[in-house]
């Protein structure tokens, strides 16, 4: 019997996938459990549809992506802060302040948890990668300034 499964079943497959499973199978473990349904004509063709809408999302977050890409290249972040002899912080300029300058001054809202980079301990010019899409990810240009 060909069924749609509705959830990632173990040695079985992943969910949205369509298998042959005995019919003893489905109709005691599969059915009961609404871990998959048949395979009809009409259930195919909700199938599809679910994954063409998936798809369309997924492509407008990769976009949307995209677009903070380009305008996250494009800034300059000034961090001012108290330095000691040779250029050296007092501390270390972290993602948290990155991030909170970048919400306050430009209005991207921006988890600190997706930066990489190790905490800046000197003055000067570095870049910063943040993953904004398993696909897509901005470098922004962070300039450390004496205070």
């Amino acid at each position: 019997m060909k069924v749609i499964l509705l959830e990632d079943v173990k040695n079985v497959g992943k969910k949205g996938t369509i298998i042959n499973a005995k019919d003893g199978y489905a109709r005691n473990f599969l059915f009961p459990k609404n871990l998959a349904i048949e395979a009809t004509t009409v259930n195919l063709k909700n199938l599809e549809n679910a994954q063409k809408q998936k798809e369309a999302k997924e492509k407008e977050i990769y976009d949307e992506a995209k677009k903070l890409e380009e305008e996250l290249t494009k800034l300059t972040v000034v961090i001012k802060t108290k330095t000691g002899e040779n250029g050296k912080l007092f501390g270390a300029v972290t993602t948290k302040e990155i991030a909170e300058y970048i919400e306050k001054e430009h209005g991207f809202a921006i988890d600190k948890k997706k930066y990489e980079m190790d905490p800046i301990k000197s003055v000067g010019e570095y870049f910063v990668k943040i993953k904004l899409h398993p696909q897509v990810n901005a470098k922004v240009k962070v300039v450390v300034t004496e205070k």
